[in-house]
């Protein structure tokens, strides 16, 4: 796990290297004072020797503004390579989020995403930032101490047999049972940020439906668990603190008393034990530091465990069999014996032999009941999802001849889901082309019916959309999208039920300008509506993942009970579920 981070401390590394150096000078230079101190009582003061005296303390001052600038210098080095590991690491699990496939997304929740390019990474960031500061320092300073210390007094130093084993023992059972809760903590972080996330994107929904208190019920149930959890898991460092420092104050009396009777009997200097108490003190600082750093570790392995399951999650659909350069021809589209289920070990089939070929050029209505995979059907042909068995094929070749890019820049899709991201509407509808010109942009806003609202906006298309599109209406929300996807000018064009909001005339409108405008544009069209595919080139019916009906609206009023019933009922003014 080390080793796979390790890569994104590229382009920092040098940064790294001098913070460490930077901390290795700090301690060595702080190390030496009390060695100058012991000096100065033991030489200067007991000889009387003022020029000693000066001479030693003008070394002592120039050591610690040498160790006050390595400790500036290993902050700012540290801090560097930190956030910079830190912003590598978010910039690769975004860019892989970016390469997985809905199967993929779906392993994680959403909020367990954000926690993952948030939270986790700024944990492994702080322990690089610690390790540079902390675990340099600690282990030079504790080996340096002991090894003066045990120079200065080899009798006295026996008293750490005793408190160094009790420090160590302490530590690995901290270590041994906090590591489990801060594994917990973070899971609780993900589902604290599950329910924010939720109630943020549906809060009209809360609200027309009066579940505030619900919302906040099950908000407080969420919270209390991560509160509980981090008492728990933090509760072991808060413990560990008063402990550590009784352990200190025991040792520090030990050596007082011990070493005491070693100076009133002359077999040690005062200045020594001077610096002894100095040597200890920095001794049990690091052994702290460790242990502190030790319990940090813990929580970091946990978040970093989490970031490289992002990061090792291979994504299910790639361009290995893809052909650099090859571009979709036309519109037509083939599915020959295609077999699909969401899970390998799923029992039953979402889709069960689907044959179907469309002429391109040709105008699709799709039809069916909920659950019957009319959306699982069309997420194919851009490979938003891979096959089982059987194939698909767009403009004559497998789709898994095209690189992605090439696929799904010649299929446009407006998904059940409308999305529109926070900017102006002209920013919008450039997601579909970036290079668009405004004269694109008002063609495209006309066939999608949308230039009747965006016209009577104050801005027109400078108008600002809010996040998620919450400014405008769902029937506006629809049409936006439409142009998006129009813009691309592409060879085939999907429409995921994505007139539901507009009016029977508005829609008959739109298919007209499509008929119109986007002859060569093959155009699959989902529809609860008989009204919307019925005048369509061909009419597929699914059920239960598998086309019972297909032909014209003539044909399959003849022939396929399904269409016939649901169109009857519809005349009628009957509403199904569609």
């Amino acid at each position: 796990m080390i080793r796979k981070l390790a890569v994104y401390t590229k382009g920092y590394r040098i940064w790294i290297l001098l913070g460490v150096a930077c901390s290795v000078a700090e301690a060595v230079l702080e190390l030496l004072l009390p060695r100058a101190m012991s000096d100065i009582v033991d030489v200067g003061i007991a000889g009387g020797d003022r020029a000693y005296i000066l001479a030693t303390g003008v070394k002592m001052v120039i050591l610690s503004l040498l160790a006050l600038g390595g400790g500036i210098g290993a902050a700012v080095f540290a801090s560097k390579a930190a956030m910079g590991f830190g912003a590598n690491i978010r910039g690769a699990e975004y860019e892989q989020v970016q390469r997985f496939s809905f199967a993929n997304i779906e392993h994680f929740s959403t909020a367990s995403l954000i926690t993952r390019l948030t939270s986790d990474v700024s944990a492994v960031q702080m322990m690089l930032f610690m390790g540079m500061r902390i675990t340099v320092r600690a282990p030079v300073m504790l080996i340096t101490a002991m090894v003066l210390a045990l120079r200065t007094s080899l009798q006295l130093s026996q008293v750490y047999l005793v408190s160094i084993p009790i420090l160590v023992v302490l530590v690995l059972i901290v270590v041994r049972y906090v590591g489990p809760f801060f594994t917990a903590l973070q899971k609780s972080t993900d589902a604290v940020n599950l329910v924010v996330q939720e109630d943020l994107n549906a809060i009209r929904v809360v609200k027309s439906f009066v579940r505030e208190d619900r919302e906040i019920e099950k908000f407080d149930g969420r919270n209390t668990q991560l509160r509980e959890t981090a008492e728990r898991a933090f509760g072991f460092v808060v413990t560990f603190m008063p402990i550590m420092m009784t352990l200190m104050g025991g040792t520090i009396i030990a050596l007082t008393w011990i070493g005491g009777h070693y100076v009133y009997e002359g077999t040690m200097l005062s200045g020594d034990l001077m610096a002894f108490f100095t040597y200890s003190s920095e001794i049990l600082m690091s052994l702290m530091m460790v242990s502190m750093v030790m319990m940090m570790l813990t929580r970091s392995i946990a978040c970093a465990r989490r970031i490289v399951e992002v990061l090792d999650e291979q994504p299910e659909i790639t361009n290995d069999t893809a052909q650099a350069g090859l571009a979709v021809a036309n519109g037509q589209i083939d599915f020959d014996h295609v077999y699909f289920k969401y899970h390998p070990t799923a029992e039953g089939w979402n889709l069960r032999n689907i044959n179907l070929h469309i002429p391109s050029g040709a105008t699709v209505g799709i039809l069916g009941g909920t659950g019957s995979a009319k959306t699982t059907l069309v997420s194919m042909i851009p490979r938003l999802y891979e096959v089982t068995e059987g194939s698909v094929a767009v403009g004559g070749r497998n789709v898994k001849d095209y690189t992605m890019e090439a696929l799904r820049d010649a299929v446009s899709m407006v998904l059940q889901k409308n999305t529109l991201f926070s900017g102006t509407i002209a920013e919008n509808l450039r997601w579909g082309n970036e290079n668009a010109t405004d004269d694109d942009l008002r063609e495209a806003s006309r066939l999608a019916c949308a230039d009747e609202f965006i016209d009577k906006m104050p801005d027109g298309y400078d108008t600002h959309i809010e996040q998620g599109g919450t400014n405008v209406s769902g029937g506006q929300k629809q049409r936006l999208c439409i142009a998006r996807a129009i813009l691309r000018r592409p060879k085939v064009l999907i429409l995921d039920d994505s007139t539901s909001a507009v009016d029977t005339a508005t829609d008959a409108k739109i298919r007209e300008g499509f008929r119109a405008m986007l002859p060569d544009t093959t155009k699959l069209i989902i529809a609860q509506r008989v009204n919307s595919v019925m005048d369509a080139d061909i009419i597929v019916v699914m059920d239960d993942g598998a086309i019972v009906g297909l032909g014209n609206h003539a044909e399959l009023m003849e022939n396929c009970p399904i269409y016939k019933e649901v169109y009857q009922s519809q005349q009628e003014g009957v509403s199904i579920d569609g």
